[in-house]
């Protein structure tokens, strides 16, 4: 399964003197799934708020229109993920050292995330969140894109283990409605603690976290700042089987090139059948469709120029992919690997538009309209696994290439800088995607 762990917290010296209960029951995850599974992505974002230094009836015909329009909400937020999936990767590409860094992210977790933030944000805030976010704010209500996304986890969940906790502090009191939606739509769990507590809390946090994610992710807060008031956690665990594993007896070490002086040794997984395979000549990428046995799959990209890919992926190419991949016999080879990466995304996402939520004039008044929060920190961090089985965590895979084996048999070798997405066949829903400039770091 596939864990991602998105959080958010808020900061605030003025505490309420008031006591605040669990808002709602942890629910139940079967661990036995998890222990089980083979393929794991993670991720985690943390999103700091503290305190600002400014103030700031029903007939046919209508239920009809009402699916229409939820068809339609449907419609316009799926899109908007989508294309928010290519536009943080670029983003996150252009800040990326030039000296070969990784990425890998969950572009599906940081959406449900930012989505849920925009519960308790009000006005140019707000605003700025949804546009950040691709929704038009004159088509779709926060109301809309809440069900959206209670509609979207109540997919996932039927393949994976996907929600969000709230972690409040018991002299704090948020407004029920931020809490109300959360629950609602983002199947958050409630927990009242004590920030002034710090090492405590944080082992609270952690140790939650932990669960969720099967102990791919032990220690999410490693400092507490003791003012805080409020913890948001988003999570997903996926399982991520191979439709045809690997054979481990073929496993054998070979070379990869991270660029023209720099080689490191990895362990080459290999098999010799019919994959799915597509070859873009307009944007000279090589494709292979490996699919889970669920309905996700990986893509494996392997481009002869990593800047012309990155350039020009987004959504129309996923839906070409998966439409034209065919069937040929082909000598592929994957490195076995383990990598992580992680992101502050404070620049990211302020030049993306949503800019007011980390300074003084930050409306974030639909979670506490006595205290005047502020984002302070956004963090991403993510992590993958891949090997004969499945693949485990997040992170961005590649395709290397070699033109004919001995016995005429194309050959596709991932020994050279490659990207990866990770996407579910039928929505074309991303939730993961990444590039792998090397497979060791």
């Amino acid at each position: 399964m596939l864990p991602l762990i998105g959080a958010y917290s808020v900061i605030c010296p003025d505490l309420l003197i008031s006591e605040h209960t669990d808002p709602h029951p942890k629910k139940k995850v079967k661990f036995t799934m998890m222990r089980a599974a083979l393929g794991i992505w993670i991720f985690s974002a943390v999103i700091c708020v503290g305190r600002s230094h400014h103030h700031i009836g029903h007939d046919s015909a209508n239920q009809d229109t009402a699916l229409d329009s939820s068809a339609n909400s449907l419609s316009l937020v799926t899109s908007a993920n989508k294309e928010f999936a290519y536009r943080l990767y670029r983003k996150l590409a252009a800040h990326a050292d030039s000296g070969g860094k990784n990425i890998f992210y969950s572009p599906a977790s940081v959406t449900a995330a930012l989505a849920a933030l925009s519960v308790g944000a009000r006005g140019e805030t707000h605003k700025q969140l949804f546009s950040g976010l691709g929704f038009n704010n004159t088509l779709l209500t926060q109301t809309d894109v809440n069900q959206v996304f209670q509609v979207l986890l109540e997919r996932e969940n039927k393949t994976s283990s996907e929600g969000t906790a709230v972690f409040v502090d018991n002299k704090f009191k948020p407004q029920p409605e931020f809490l109300g939606a959360l629950k609602q739509y983002y199947y958050a769990d409630g927990f009242s603690v004590d920030f002034t507590k710090t090492t405590d809390s944080a082992n609270t946090i952690n140790k939650y976290v932990e669960e969720k994610t099967n102990g791919k992710i032990d220690k999410l807060v490693e400092n507490l700042d003791p003012n805080t008031v409020m913890y948001l956690i988003s999570y997903i665990y996926y399982k991520g089987k191979w439709a045809t594993p690997f054979d481990p007896k073929l496993t054998k070490e070979d070379t990869f090139n991270v660029d023209a002086n720099t080689k490191v040794p990895v362990q080459m997984m290999n098999m010799e059948k019919n994959v799915e395979i597509y070859n873009d000549q307009g944007i000279n990428t090589s494709v292979l469709h490996l699919p889970f046995n669920s309905t996700y799959s990986m893509l494996l990209l392997l481009p002869d120029d990593m800047a012309t890919l990155e350039r020009n992926i987004g959504a129309g190419y996923i839906t070409k992919w998966l439409k034209w991949t065919k069937s040929k016999k082909y000598n592929i080879y994957i490195p076995r690997f383990s990598i992580k990466a992680s992101f502050t995304l404070n620049d990211v996402l302020t030049e993306m538009g949503m800019t007011d939520m980390f300074g003084d004039r930050a409306d974030l008044s639909g979670i506490s309209e006595t205290q005047n929060l502020v984002v302070s920190e956004v963090v991403h961090q993510a992590t993958l696994d891949v090997d004969e089985v499945g693949a485990t965590a997040a992170a961005a895979t590649g395709i290397g290439i070699t033109l004919m084996s001995f016995q005429h048999i194309p050959v596709l070798k991932f020994n050279r800088p490659f990207m990866v997405v990770i996407t579910e066949r039928s929505t074309e829903n991303v939730l993961f995607m990444g590039k792998i400039i090397n497979p060791n770091i």
